[in-house]
């Protein structure tokens, strides 16, 4: 009896259409699960990362603040102190070209950004193919499901008969299309918006970094709370 129903008599009795939905619905579910836990891996590797921002601020020196960052291997919060120190050097430097068209406040400004933008498009990266196959999966597996009914309905036509054993068996197994799909789809769109939350999360601490640390350049310290009860935290550059 499990021999004549199932995915593996989808699999033997389909034609080329059948089999062709088939692979690619566990192609996608493969590469949807692949980037899940991919990006989960990032998203809890930068969450650590983050938790290094404040012991960096508590360090006699710049120098002694970068290694308590960590390696430089994909760290968005090394990164972006990086970027902020060479902009201000940089600017520094040639401060004879820049100071009538960009203060310093602008081009260290400026320099943040663009290592923002730089992490932002790397923590995204891989969850448009989480949306694709969230949003095409579906529709895949009813394809699928409509490709099956036809050719289940086209031999019990050339039977001459229809009795419901003959016509349950094919017409479940054409649902399982169906199933497929959403089966794909489902934890596709689940990982996607969870990614979306990490993501956000993150960004929302390398912006309040970069705040800090474009006061901490402009000025030579690091400004903590809001109003009169702010602080102005010093740090020796190196």
């Amino acid at each position: 009896m499990n021999s004549s129903f199932g995915l593996m008599h989808v699999w033997t009795q389909g034609d080329w259409v059948t089999r062709s939905v088939l692979v690619a619905l566990v192609a996608m579910s493969l590469l949807s699960w692949t980037v899940i836990l991919l990006k989960a891996l990032d998203v809890v590797r930068a969450r650590r990362l983050a938790a290094r921002v404040e012991p960096f601020w508590h360090s006699a020196d710049l120098a002694e603040g970068m290694s308590r960052l960590g390696g430089a291997d994909a760290n968005p919060f090394r990164e972006l102190a990086l970027e902020g120190r060479e902009a201000a050097a940089h600017h520094r430097a040639t401060k004879a070209q820049l100071h009538d068209t960009l203060d310093v406040s602008d081009w260290i400004s400026r320099a943040l950004q663009g290592s923002i933008d730089h992490s932002t498009g790397r923590l995204q990266a891989g969850l448009a193919i989480l949306a694709s196959v969230g949003s095409t999966a579906p529709f895949v597996g009813l394809f699928g499901t409509v490709w099956g009914i036809y050719h289940a309905l086209m031999g019990i036509g050339a039977a001459g008969q229809a009795t419901i054993d003959q016509v349950a068996g094919p017409i479940g197994e054409a649902l399982i299309m169906t199933a497929l799909g959403l089966a794909v789809a489902i934890p596709a769109v689940l990982g996607y918006n969870a990614l979306v939350r990490g993501n956000k999360h993150i960004l929302a601490k390398l912006n309040r970094f970069a705040g800090d640390l474009h006061a901490y350049y402009v000025t030579g310290a690091r400004v903590t709370g809001t109003g009169a009860a702010g602080k102005i935290v010093a740090i020796k550059q190196a």
